[in-house]
């Protein structure tokens, strides 16, 4: 995974050596927003905003269930990168199932949308990407912030009395939770995953389940992070959720327990993937081919291995909570 200075692509990964042996994310630097209110350029219409995404990337799979849970398949098109991920970064290259053209730019590398918005820009190149077509640029690339404007922003363009997962009421406990679980599970994770040093490794996978202890104690006593009624909260906690056993417990070295060995955190995750809509937004095949034929750190050989066999299907028990 590289980046681009100046506008020209550079092959490099993050400098661990420089930070102890500790993997530190760089932040998302497109932070204008979509806003009914008239309040910036960007106005919430039907056709508008194209979204750049890959099934693999967790950050990116919040936005595709948004997308379909808010009803926006119809108004928001899509863009789908390959899984694999080498030195020229995310890719347009048809060399696996569900993989799509770009149909703005004619790009082969996501780079190239970067550099379509900002000749001269310099940072990392990451999905998810929203795109204005009006304007020819980039909205936003900071996922939290692009679930939030689904959520509230084009309701006026789907017309639909649809839910709200980050209501006015609950925001200070679905940020409070949100933060806890991005620190510690979320980007955790990698934390743990990418570290170079045995002791930082050894904090941060200690760090992520302190937290998925915390959270099955929650979700012992009920249904959802915030109650009976399902928020921004539980679907950032899903995207890892659903990657854990197959790529985070091996990839990253994240072995003390399984989400399998949390009866409350498994049972969540299996209710949260059969929301109608949902299982739609899971490619397993892309989330493992990603993480294990992309990380030549971590997996020289690039073997993507055969299991587990997770039946998201399967029958849970969180309809006890009513």
């Amino acid at each position: 995974m590289g980046l681009l200075v100046e506008g020209k692509w550079v092959d490099q990964w993050y400098d661990t050596k420089a930070s102890g042996g500790a993997f530190i994310r760089t932040a998302s630097q497109f932070r204008s927003a979509v806003k009914a209110d008239g309040s910036t350029p960007h106005q919430p219409e039907s056709g508008r905003y194209h979204l750049y995404v890959s099934y693999a990337c967790p950050w990116a799979h919040r936005t595709l269930i948004y997308r379909v849970l808010k009803g926006l398949e119809n108004h928001i098109s899509v863009s789908v990168v390959s899984p694999y991920m080498h030195s020229e970064g995310w890719t347009f290259e048809a060399n696996f199932p569900g993989v799509t053209l770009d149909p703005l730019q004619g790009a082969s590398r996501m780079h190239q949308i970067y550099t379509a918005a900002e000749p001269h820009y310099t940072g990392r190149v990451t999905v998810p990407v929203l795109w204005d077509k009006k304007l020819s640029t980039i909205v936003s690339n900071e996922s939290s912030e692009i679930i939030r404007m689904f959520d509230t922003e084009f309701n006026s363009v789907t017309g639909a009395d649809a839910v709200i997962f980050a209501p006015n009421e609950l925001l200070p406990q679905i940020d409070a939770i949100n933060e806890r679980v991005y620190r510690n599970v979320n980007n955790g994770v990698y934390k743990a995953g990418f570290a170079t040093k045995q002791e930082v490794y050894e904090v941060e996978v200690q760090n992520i389940f302190d937290a998925l202890d915390w959270l099955e104690g929650i979700l012992a006593e009920q249904r959802y992070l915030l109650g009976n009624q399902i928020t921004e909260a539980d679907w950032r906690l899903f995207t890892t959720l659903v990657r854990f056993d197959p790529v985070y417990v091996g990839h990253f070295k994240c072995n003390l327990k399984r989400v399998h060995d949390y009866p409350n955190l498994w049972h969540y995750m299996l209710d949260l993937a059969q929301v109608p809509g949902v299982m739609q937004t899971i490619r397993l095949d892309h989330i493992k081919t990603h993480y294990y034929g992309s990380h030549s750190s971590i997996n020289p050989t690039f073997i993507v291995p055969a299991g587990p066999d997770i039946d998201l299907n399967a029958p849970h028990n969180r309809t006890r909570f009513g």
